[in-house]
């Protein structure tokens, strides 16, 4: 090594860039077409979330004006039909499925006619599970896949369950052609490994990842990010898409801004120590503001409420189990907090457009977007610590 270079620094970068060699096949993923139907069929084993992730994609094109629907071909689990018609009609999903028919064959051939027939563009299948790989599954499995002649098969894979992903992916990849892989319950990243594994078997790009029970919980999946949780350095990337996503051209005071934030996490990530406490301080703040009420949460003027009000700092300080002036401190915060966002021009993909204290509906917005970068890993939580800490004067 050349002198004066961070050890640490140049092994870290060493190992983030083969981790990302690995995930990457180099292979682009199936990219639906407008205007036609594209016909989408998820295999998997059972209990790998693999009927919930149908809902949720079909939700996740939905949002972007595609009319999708859902085929239900699990004749073999009892419950997957109503499953389906249940999540479908929460989501306001059209659906096909059969409580007499017990041939998935006929169901998925049947429904996919009928949803081409009828216009849709998005036209996803699901398909039987078993709890081993069952050479019944194969079978069927590439009996629905005649039948439909799908666009893209999608591989449905638990992360929780390790290692075991290498042998299961490559077990369907030698029976039906994998396009892409969906990772399922990545709540936490720590348990993300697996994600190489299968990713190394199919040698098929991976194009989602669920991180939780809702029907939102589906994120697009992006390598850089994903190896950074991975590690335990947080996701500041994806801090940053947000703020690209506002696309303000020539508006440097935001550059610069988004660089000092940038910069300033890197060095902070690399003190030591300081990373434990800005994450207690973060999982107070989230302790008290989870002791505030849905009234208190999303008044846009939440600030003043409590002013007025002084009895509600008292509440919350004795739910949350911290002294009150702990309370008038995370009040601070979130007002200095949100006049740099309205300095930078109002953080419109999260908050939307205008004045963030009255359009993030109070303290709530503030409450969510902590939530989702709390999903990162310790890094994640010291990065946002400390900027939080750097808005409250400290």
């Amino acid at each position: 090594m050349a002198g004066g270079l961070n050890k640490r620094r140049m092994i870290q970068s060493a190992v983030f860039k083969e981790l990302i060699k690995l995930v990457d096949p180099g292979v682009k993923p199936y990219q639906p077409v407008k205007g036609r139907p594209n016909v989408i069929m998820f295999v998997g084993l059972q209990g790998s979330g693999k009927t919930t992730t149908c809902t949720k994609l079909a939700y996740h094109y939905q949002k972007r004006n595609w009319k999708s629907c859902l085929v239900c071909a699990d004749t073999f689990r009892a419950g997957a039909y109503d499953q389906i018609k249940q999540n479908a009609t929460k989501a306001r999903i059209p659906f096909y499925g059969s409580y007499t028919e017990i041939d998935p064959v006929v169901i998925a051939q049947e429904g996919v006619e009928m949803f081409k027939r009828e216009g849709f563009e998005i036209i996803i299948v699901d398909t039987s599970g078993r709890h081993k790989q069952e050479e019944s599954l194969f079978e069927e499995m590439l009996a629905v896949s005649r039948a439909v002649s799908p666009d893209n098969i999608i591989f449905v894979m638990d992360a929780t369950i390790g290692q075991a992903c290498e042998s299961q992916a490559k077990a369907f990849k030698e029976k039906v052609d994998i396009g892409s892989v969906i990772i399922t319950k990545l709540d936490g990243h720590a348990k993300g490994g697996g994600a190489l594994s299968a990713v190394a078997s199919t040698n098929s790009p991976i194009i989602f990842i669920g991180t939780g029970e809702h029907i939102d919980d589906l994120e697009p999946f992006k390598t850089k990010p994903f190896i950074s949780k991975l590690l335990g350095m947080g996701d500041i990337e994806g801090l940053i898409d947000k703020v690209n996503e506002l696309k303000l051209d020539g508006n440097e005071e935001l550059l610069e801004k988004s660089n000092m934030v940038n910069s300033q996490y890197e060095i902070y990530f690399m003190t030591k120590g300081g990373e434990q406490e800005s994450m207690a301080r973060i999982k107070r703040m989230m302790t008290m503001m989870d002791s505030m009420s849905d009234g208190e949460l999303d008044n846009r003027d939440g600030v003043k409420l409590f002013t007025k009000q002084p009895t509600r700092y008292v509440r919350v300080a004795q739910g949350a189990g911290v002294l009150e002036k702990e309370v008038r401190d995370l009040i601070s915060h979130y007002t200095k907090f949100a006049a740099v966002v309205k300095k930078m021009g109002g953080v419109k993909g999260l908050f939307k457009q205008g004045d963030m204290t009255k359009n993030m509906g109070g303290m709530g917005g503030l409450q969510n977007m902590m939530r989702q970068l709390q999903q990162g890993a310790a890094g994640g939580l010291g990065g946002l610590g400390n900027l939080m800490g750097g808005f409250g004067g400290k």
